[in-house]
């Protein structure tokens, strides 16, 4: 039995979709789960429109995501030569042609086929002519000799049998009249020699892959199984777009969602396993399989990756979220301060607190960052006569407390509330104010205590507050 064998093969035409990384995804946990091999073929043959930085984005999207795969990433623009060899071949054993057609011939069929409102199908004119007929001044495509009569079954291992009529395939163009191959002949010839055993991708793929089929057949290749995963769409039921802003991975990292939290989501949506909804990495490897996977496209819930990314700032080691933290305030806020580092890091059991991205610790975090407190205009009106006097009072009280807790604090937060005829919020939300530049933060106990003395001192006799 062949060792498994799967592929992930992006153009670098553009960011790495979302949909995109789940299916590298699921492809890299069969393979594992399998004991098997993963690798990234990079689909750049065209050369207009494929871009160094997407190849290196999608590289550092996968990685980024925890998907790793084996060896050196297969370039097909290298390979191009062996694809017009096959496609050669296939001329020679009869199941390719040379098509003559102009380019004026052809828009006139797909403008009859618009007119009719019926898909455009080739109408086989040179497949059966002969090559003294050709005109001299027109540079032929060579096109495969699809099969005409019958029906063809794709034994998916996702979807079921799915079967087709043979008549619905059109003569695809597998080489241009410039010599390049096409999409169908590449993937094919790069599957074959790559000893792909599974191919497992998005189910607008179906009709590719009856093509392919045709070709392995043509050429007398053992097939590889295939997968077809429905696609991802919105939240509204439409189909997830390049162009919407949840769509790659920058998007979600930018706002702080851990890779963790993210691969568990994309692992979540559209495959399931029990009831269970939260895996290890293990665990992921250890029960992916392809009979979990539904045949309904899934939508993409921004809600349900924050609930998930939250669970994750909840139970992650606090070393590696303060790691993941750190690195995300170093890409895409200000570096953190290495004096203010312990400061954070012994804060994050509070500052982490309703948090669901490492935006909202960031935010949480901004008054122990910040070397001078930036009052929010509306909240510093609030700092009237009443509340600069318990301000007053709390720091006269404050220089006599030895060590910062929440039972060295409590007392003169009751003895203020008592003196000044108010409540809680009259004495919290002052301090607040003055020690963070908004009434909204974690709790005043948490505030003082990550600041220390000398700081909270220094911050209750700013000026501003005078």
């Amino acid at each position: 039995m062949k060792k498994v064998a799967t592929r992930f093969a992006p153009s670098p035409t553009g960011a790495l979709h979302i949909g995109g990384v789940r299916t590298a995804l699921f492809n890299w946990l069969y393979s594992k789960n399998q004991k098997g091999n993963f690798y990234l073929r990079i689909e750049d043959t065209d050369k207009e429109r494929s871009k160094e930085k997407y190849k290196n984005q999608i590289i550092k999207s996968l990685k980024w995501i925890g998907v790793n795969y084996d060896g050196e990433e297969y370039i097909q623009s290298k390979k191009i030569e062996d694809h017009i060899k096959v496609a050669n071949e296939l001329l020679k054993n009869g199941h390719a042609y040379k098509c003559y057609c102009s380019n004026e011939e052809i828009e006139e069929q797909k403008k009859r086929a618009r007119q009719k409102k019926i898909p455009y199908i080739y109408d086989r004119k040179w497949r059966d002519k002969k090559e003294t007929d050709a005109p001299k001044d027109i540079k032929p495509v060579i096109r495969f000799k699809s099969k005409i009569d019958g029906t063809s079954v794709l034994k998916d291992l996702v979807q079921g049998n799915v079967e087709i009529d043979n008549n619905t395939i059109e003569d695809f163009i597998i080489l241009r009249n410039d010599g390049t191959p096409t999409y169908n002949l590449s993937a094919s010839v790069d599957d074959h020699q790559m000893n792909m055993t599974h191919i497992i991708r998005g189910d607008d793929h179906k009709i590719n892959t009856f093509k392919q089929i045709q070709i392995y057949q043509a050429m007398k290749w053992e097939l590889p199984s295939f997968a077809h995963i429905p696609l991802i769409h919105t939240i509204e039921g439409k189909k997830l777009s390049k162009r919407d802003k949840t769509s790659t991975l920058d998007d979600y990292s930018k706002i702080g969602i851990m890779p963790d939290a993210l691969r568990n989501y994309l692992l979540r949506l559209g495959w399931s396993y029990k009831d269970k909804e939260i895996f290890t990495l293990d665990e992921s490897i250890k029960y992916f399989n392809l009979e979990g996977i539904g045949k309904s496209p899934s939508k993409l819930d921004m809600s349900r990756i924050l609930s998930m990314n939250e669970h994750y700032i909840k139970n992650i080691d606090e070393k590696d979220l303060f790691d993941q933290f750190t690195e995300y305030c170093k890409l895409y806020k200000n570096e953190i301060n290495s004096d203010k580092k312990d400061m954070i890091k012994k804060s994050l059991i509070f500052l982490k607190n309703k948090a669901k991205t490492l935006e909202d610790i960031f935010n949480n975090a901004q008054y122990i960052m910040v070397d001078e407190v930036n009052f929010e205009q509306n909240d510093i009106k609030l700092i009237d006569n009443k509340a600069k006097k318990v301000i007053s009072d709390f720091n006269n009280q404050f220089g006599s407390v030895d060590k910062l807790s929440k039972e060295t604090l409590e007392p003169i937060v009751n003895k203020l509330i008592k003196s000044n005829d108010t409540n809680f919020k009259g004495v919290g939300q002052p301090l607040r104010i003055a020690l963070t530049g908004s009434k909204f933060g974690p709790g005043i106990y948490d505030i003082i205590i990550s600041l220390g003395k000398e700081e909270v001192t220094k911050r209750l006799t700013n000026k501003k507050l005078c």
